[in-house]
């Protein structure tokens, strides 16, 4: 191995994931290791692509949006074309959980308003049974 590559145990190790995650990635050709015989190895373009993948995961986008992004990589238009898609799907990424963060605000408000309406009605009950004893 040279420092130009990585093992699968050194890409889990250095990005916290599993084998079974790096694995995944080569199947749905995300990443191209070099096989040697049963081994994995790595290189720089495999853990750059890694990164944005796991980027992309994080952000919410999907495996193909992330695909389709790489894939755009190799345009010849220093990028700018794979830049301007992936500002625009995170554009609309950021809107949705805008959107979801509202609604899960909403919600909690909602529960802490049901909440407290159990506590007085559990306050009453046990007011109203201490006065029945």
């Amino acid at each position: 191995m040279t420092t130009d590559t990585m093992t699968i145990r050194q890409m889990c190790d250095t990005f916290d994931v599993t084998p079974r995650t790096l694995r995944f990635y080569e199947a749905k050709e995300l990443l191209f290791p070099i096989r040697q015989g049963q081994k994995r190895l790595f290189t720089k373009r495999d853990r750059a692509r890694l990164k944005l993948i796991l980027r992309g995961k994080r952000f919410g986008f999907s495996l193909e949006e992330i695909r389709q992004l790489l894939d755009l990589y190799h345009m010849g238009d220093q990028q700018q074309t794979q830049i301007a898609r992936t500002y625009d799907i995170a554009r609309a990424r950021l809107a949705d959980m805008e959107a979801q963060r509202d609604e899960l605000n909403e919600a909690i408000d909602d529960l802490k308003d049901q909440l407290k309406w159990g506590e007085k009605m559990i306050a009453s009950m046990a007011q109203s049974r201490k006065a029945a004893e």
